[in-house]
């Protein structure tokens, strides 16, 4: 199927990470320009945003572009379209399975498998297991039982390099399907040790090409712990998911979140194009999506500079 091969590149993907500050600017630069759904505003093409909508008190009734106000960079837009995305979905499950994550092996694995048992008809899942190196744990597939089995190679071993992970999935993986339904669902606590990569340049790249990313969270190994030029791991956590558009779930109940995840990326998905107006198009901007009363929703909070 369309993809497999590319993510095949992965099985060798810490060869590419290592390198990341050497060709930074370059594969940023290459991920922005190709944006799946490309926000580079002609007179006559619209930009493109994915959002989450859903009535706060479980009402059917749809929601339209009239339940929606828009804002980008402060200005609110005109919106041309909003509508259902009832597609399938192309689902990363990005693993931290390094020496010191406090979850056990079991733990790891019983988070991913349940996705397995949760995803849609046409959704698939690539497993990817990370921590001083990245591999894949599971190719892209719907097959639980070959999930369940190809689950056992999780280990524990070396460090988490959450952000040279995500650029490189990012890269390799979700890249060549831009025209998609994508995410990403980290499992792990947010802490990076050793990473190439920026945390910022790890979320640029996500805004970039409007991939979500829902956090599975484990419990904090640095307690806190403040370290130099890295962000906390929480404040990682809550800003991979702010900054895209996701959620965040608890470890310890990851029936509830993966159930969640797949229903929200099928039910609740939405794209609303736009013509953006009044704003400087070679900066990066804040967005900002409202919901009426009774409306909550969600997207990406920052149109990187493409």
């Amino acid at each position: 199927m369309g993809g497999i091969t590319e993510t095949s590149k992965l099985r060798s993907i810490w060869g590419r990470a290592s390198i990341v500050p050497l060709t930074a600017i370059l594969l940023i630069g290459t991920l922005f320009g190709q944006a799946g759904r490309r926000s580079h505003p002609t007179s006559e093409a619209s930009t493109m945003v994915n959002v989450v909508a859903v009535r706060t008190e479980g009402a059917a009734a749809p929601i339209t572009a009239k339940d929606i106000s828009f804002f980008d960079n402060g200005v609110e837009q005109s919106v041309r379209n909003f509508a259902p995305d009832l597609s399938a979905a192309k689902i990363v499950l990005l693993v931290d399975n390094s020496l010191t994550i406090r979850a056990d092996v079991e733990k790891l694995e019983a988070a991913a498998q349940e996705f397995a048992y949760e995803i849609f008809d046409g959704d698939k899942l690539l497993i990817v297991g990370y921590d001083s190196e990245a591999d894949i744990v599971s190719d892209w597939t719907d097959d639980a039982k070959k999930i369940e089995a190809e689950l056992k190679a999780f280990h524990k071993k070396g460090d988490p390099r959450l952000f040279d992970a995500i650029m490189a999935v990012v890269g390799d993986a979700l890249q060549p399907l831009s025209a998609q339904k994508r995410a990403i669902v980290v499992i792990s606590d947010g802490l990076d040790r050793g990473s190439k990569t920026k945390f910022q340049q790890a979320l640029s790249a996500l805004q970039s090409l409007d991939i979500v990313v829902y956090c599975v969270q484990a419990q904090d190994r640095t307690r806190g712990a403040i370290r130099r030029d890295v962000p906390k791991p929480r404040q990682v956590i809550d800003d991979l998911a702010e900054g895209t558009g996701g959620r965040i779930f608890p470890i310890d109940d990851p029936r509830e979140a993966a159930k969640a995840i797949c229903d929200e990326l099928r039910k609740n998905r939405y794209v609303l194009s736009y013509l953006p107006q009044s704003v400087p198009l070679t900066e990066s901007r804040r967005l900002l999506v409202m919901g009426e009363r009774g409306i909550d929703a969600r997207a990406k909070t920052m149109q990187p500079v493409n």
